[in-house]
């Protein structure tokens, strides 16, 4: 199989730094993070409103990708399982998704709620969450 090659199209700026005291999801206590976007992609945020809800797709790159069984949330009190079953970010291509919803848009920063994702970390892609009855964007 031929490797696949991903280019970031922007990055994380978040309070968060440290993995094992950030929020495992981000409705648990998440601050607001920029996501910073990198000007060749600016003209891709045409259409991006406050209060749009997105799902921004990131590289976790601190993650382990050679994991293939977690305890879920960590808890060793919790049967393992294979890390496909969980949220876990240690998996081989560690791609996380994350439900944002948009604060703020200043150029080429959007201000986001509840991102659980590090500083630095790299954005991979956004996409608008639609519902049943949306429009097809």
């Amino acid at each position: 199989m031929e490797p696949i090659r991903l280019t970031p199209i922007g990055h994380v700026e978040s309070p968060l730094t440290d993995r094992a005291s950030a929020p495992k999801q981000g409705d648990e206590g998440a601050p607001d993070a920029w996501l910073v976007m990198r000007d060749a992609v600016l003209a891709g945020l045409d259409g991006i409103a406050v209060g749009d809800v997105l799902l921004v797709l990131t590289w976790l790159d601190r993650a382990r990708r050679d994991v293939l069984s977690v305890h879920p949330r960590g808890d060793r009190s919790r049967p393992a399982q294979g890390v496909f079953g969980t949220r876990s970010p240690d998996r081989p291509n560690p791609i996380g998704l994350h439900r944002v919803e948009v604060a703020e848009i200043a150029r080429d920063r959007i201000r986001v709620r509840h991102l659980e994702a590090l500083d630095g970390t790299p954005v991979l892609d956004l996409k608008p969450l639609l519902s049943a009855d949306a429009d097809e964007r």
